[in-house]
């Protein structure tokens, strides 16, 4: 359980998915930046 919510939380991860909904490459990429900082706050 622990891994897949580690995988769906990715910022990677996140990125594919908010690039599958239609978002260009350069917002997408922003929002993961930002999520990235906070998402290595937490591990």
């Amino acid at each position: 359980m622990k891994e897949s919510l580690r995988h769906i939380l990715n910022p990677l991860h996140l990125f594919c998915r908010l690039k599958q909904c239609g978002l260009p490459s350069r917002p997408a990429l922003r929002v993961c930046s930002l999520y990235q900082r906070i998402y290595a706050q937490f591990l």
